[in-house]
């Protein structure tokens, strides 16, 4: 009898060690969530039929829409090179140092700025970068190869140094594979490549960043969608892109990834205007101009109107809930410092980071920010404008004239004095308030002060803008 007790003890106390360790190892082996993000560049905010699109069939992303958040007030920047500064680094891109102090439009970054790759190595993710880099100087010959991904923290790189503006020039990882790809290939092959890196990495941690071609001016459809969109070219590159994404929500689901992977969708700017340009105007089709639509908003990729840097964007997968829109004020500054805070990594504190952590909005947690959050619209270095809450102010300042072609007439216009406009009320950007709301622009004024103290604008450097050479 006293045996069977000893044995019974022993028993119980096995079962419960095992239990215990059982619920320990599973603290310690829990794997961190995945990361992907889907830039499109260029992708107008009237281009997806989730955010309002008659024309462009997109069944995939408004499928993605509907399981996850929609935000209709989210931000980048005015052109490819300073928007994907900014989504690395969660800064301004008139902030980050650039290499050698080069001041250029599309930013050299400087190898001492940190990346998010970098940041999520502080639990040994594996990182991959797929398709448009062009933070290496704006040139598929001219980049500095010093600035390419594999020395900003990332182990894997399938694309191209810059734009397709003229070529494609093919890398792996820091070898020239294809000296002129075909436009017509690359949204697919850039998602095969994706694909095969979630199925070799669907046993750790992995954040890949697949930053599609596609549908900065020139465009290309393959012969599966080319002629099948009543948008015409731009149509056919749009549900083209559709469909891959697609291809990656399926490869997901398949291997029961989704609930432990977040996945962004957004474009890096407005879309291009063509029709004054002396050379590209000849790209039209039967959709139209071979540029998307950013109705209801005003302006263009390049211009500080809300059609110039409101982009679609959509989170799914993970904890994300389903069929939410979030209407609070969000943007590419944001992603770096919320991708840490999710991953259980810490962000640089060395530095200043202009991004916040937006977890409660994405997870649901909250539907509004605590206070109104401020966004400062830049085109290349020059301070434009400002929002706070539902007010946007265009002051008086200098205008680009090489972007003077890619906008309309009636856009590209000369500001003697501040212009106000209510956003909820005004996505058009058509009404000026100033004079009837002096102390919203007096208080805006100080917000666009504080900014020019801190970051500059034009040659005046802020005290804030970082250099780390002499």
């Amino acid at each position: 009898m006293k045996k069977h007790k000893i044995f019974h003890i022993i028993a119980s106390a096995s079962i419960l060690f095992v239990f215990n360790s059982a619920c320990f190892n599973f603290k310690i082996d829990e794997k961190p969530p995945n990361f992907i993000i889907i830039y499109a560049d260029d992708l107008g905010y009237n281009d997806l039929g989730c955010f309002g699109s008659e024309l462009i069939r997109t069944p995939n992303i408004d499928k993605m829409s509907g399981e996850g958040i929609r935000f209709t007030n989210f931000y980048a920047q005015t052109v490819c090179g300073p928007s994907r500064a900014a989504l690395m680094t969660g800064c301004y891109p008139s902030r980050i140092a650039q290499w050698k102090n080069e001041r250029t439009i599309h930013p050299g970054v400087h190898p001492k700025e940190v990346f998010i790759p970098e940041v999520l190595k502080q639990k040994n993710y594996s990182t991959a970068c797929i398709g448009k880099w062009d933070m290496a100087r704006h040139s598929q010959t001219k980049f500095a190869p010093d600035l390419m991904p594999l020395e900003q923290g990332f182990d894997y790189f399938f694309g191209t140094p810059s734009s397709n503006d003229r070529r494609v020039r093919l890398m792996k990882n820091d070898q020239v594979i294809e000296e002129n790809a075909k436009f017509n290939t690359l949204t697919k092959r850039y998602t095969d490549e994706g694909l095969a890196f979630i199925r070799e990495n669907r046993k750790k941690p992995f954040f890949l960043y697949l930053a599609h071609t596609m549908p900065h001016t020139i465009i290309d459809a393959s012969l599966q969608f080319k002629g099948k969109s009543e948008r015409g070219l731009y149509g056919d590159v749009v549900e083209e892109l559709d469909w891959n994404v697609g291809r990656i929500m399926d490869e997901l689901k398949k291997l029961k990834l989704d609930k432990n992977t977040y996945v962004i969708f957004m474009s890096d700017n407005g879309p291009w205007y063509l029709d004054n340009h002396p050379k590209l105007s000849t790209y039209k089709d039967s959709g139209g101009s071979h540029g998307g639509s950013s109705i209801p908003l005003r302006g263009h990729k390049t211009s500080t109107w809300e059609g110039g840097v409101r982009v679609p964007c959509i989170f799914w997968g993970a904890k994300i809930p389903s069929n939410v829109t979030c209407n609070e004020m969000a943007s590419t500054l944001d992603i770096m410092p919320t991708i840490a805070n999710l991953a259980g990594v810490t962000a640089p504190k060395d530095r200043i980071i202009d991004g916040e952590n937006i977890q409660p909005l994405i997870l649901g947690e909250k539907m509004k920010f605590d206070n109104e959050r401020i966004f400062f619209y830049y085109q290349a270095w020059h301070l434009q404008a400002v929002r706070k809450g539902k007010w946007k102010l265009h002051i008086p300042s200098e205008k680009q004239k090489d972007w003077k072609v890619w906008n309309k007439t009636e856009d590209w216009i000369e500001l003697s004095e501040p212009e106000l406009f209510d956003l909820e009320r005004d996505l058009g950007e058509t009404t000026n308030l100033a004079t009837q709301y002096p102390e919203i622009v007096e208080d805006l004024l100080k917000e666009i002060e504080r900014a020019l103290i801190d970051i500059g604008s034009g040659e005046q450097l802020g005290a804030g803008v970082r250099s780390f050479d002499e």
